[in-house]
């Protein structure tokens, strides 16, 4: 059997299994790093790197580089158009170079800089819809020349490096964008009366960590997280006659702000799983709450957590003094515990009160 023959169900089996890790990933060094390793295991190379273009596009630097000269790689920019990569970045075209010290664009000085002895390399362009992304290059093949077929295995791997590169900024970006809408809605509910100011904050801060006594995990403990901060946003619509409007709401009662934060952030999904604490946060242990009269384990654990937040907040609020604050909170978790309060958040509400700072 010929050896391209051998070498294409491996090349397909190494593209399969990085492809697999692209939608999971969420470090792009640690996904490059391993793209670069099955470049060198495919082409039967020495070392590798892969190149990314700076924001302006007038440069390339190296995210990532292996062999022992790889960390002093990483402090090293390359300028488009400068040396082999940056003609590979330039072009979008290969480069196979077998000699490179003929090659006048060749540059010795990454080689001083790193210890490495370049005798052999192959470059290819990581493009994503036409425009380049990085290069993607090998060095030193083990077994004679790079030939054509190594070219269309860096071009594959290349691909995918591109890829993750795509996918981890727009998912850095729809991050910023979530976290900048965020301060906005929080702005939002501290607008409502001077009090607000600094509650949602301390919710979400209280409710974790009552969360983390009682062993809340993954995403619940997320959904607990953005409950605490954005729980009160339908206290927002009480004071919004549009909104109010558009929902036929004729007369508008403080007891359905749950009820209105549920409808204003109902719809985005990253947190989807906080919209059950929000909309239950008003329950009680006992059944008495409201909306909806849920009680004991009816109300999602998160609720639980969030309704005792709610009501020490409310003392915070009332401008109690610091020392009185914390007397008056598990006075009232313990007088509450088994009615108003599930009693497994008020045991863990008290442990955490035993030294509060940082906490609340």
């Amino acid at each position: 059997m010929p050896k391209e023959m051998e070498s294409a169900p491996v090349l397909g089996s190494e593209v399969f299994e990085i492809a697999r890790s692209l939608g999971s990933a969420v470090d792009l060094d640690d996904l490059l790093e391993k793209i670069g390793k099955a470049a060198e295991r495919l082409s039967n190379s020495e070392a590798s790197s892969i190149l990314l273009l700076t924001e302006d596009k007038n440069n390339l630097y190296f995210r990532v580089a292996s062999g022992e000269g790889g960390r002093t790689l990483k402090t090293m920019t390359l300028p488009v158009g400068q040396g082999i990569a940056g003609a590979v970045a330039q072009t979008k075209k290969p480069e196979l170079i077998n000699d490179p010290k003929s090659d006048p664009r060749f540059l010795g000085r990454f080689d001083k800089a790193s210890g490495f002895q370049t005798r052999s390399l192959l470059c290819v362009p990581m493009m994503f819809q036409n425009e380049v992304v990085g290069v993607l290059e090998v060095l030193n093949k083990r077994d004679g020349a790079y030939r054509n077929e190594d070219v269309e295995i860096l071009s594959s791997l290349a691909s995918l490096a591109s890829l993750s590169v795509i996918n981890t900024k727009i998912l850095i970006e729809q991050k910023n964008f979530f976290a900048n809408v965020l301060e906005i809605l929080i702005s939002c509910i501290e607008s409502v009366r001077p009090s607000m100011f600094g509650h949602p904050e301390r919710s979400a801060r209280l409710a974790c960590a009552i969360g983390r006594e009682l062993e809340v995990r993954g995403q619940d403990y997320r959904a607990l997280y953005y409950a605490g901060l954005l729980h009160d946003m339908g206290y927002v619509a009480l004071k919004n006659p549009r909104l109010l409007d558009l929902w036929g709401v004729e007369r508008a009662m403080e007891s359905m702000h749950p009820e209105f934060s549920v409808r204003m952030l109902e719809g985005i999904k990253m947190i989807n799983a906080a919209i059950p604490i929000i909309s239950q946060h008003h329950e009680k242990f006992d059944g008495t709450g409201f909306p909806s009269g849920a009680k004991g384990e009816e109300i999602s654990l998160g609720a639980r957590i969030l309704g005792l937040v709610e009501a020490v907040e409310e003392l915070r609020m009332s401008g109690q003094t610091r020392d009185e604050l914390y007397v008056r909170a598990i006075k009232e978790a313990k007088d509450g515990s088994r009615t108003t309060f599930d009693p497994r958040v008020v045991e863990a509400f008290v442990r955490l009160m035993e030294n509060p700072e940082g906490i609340w």
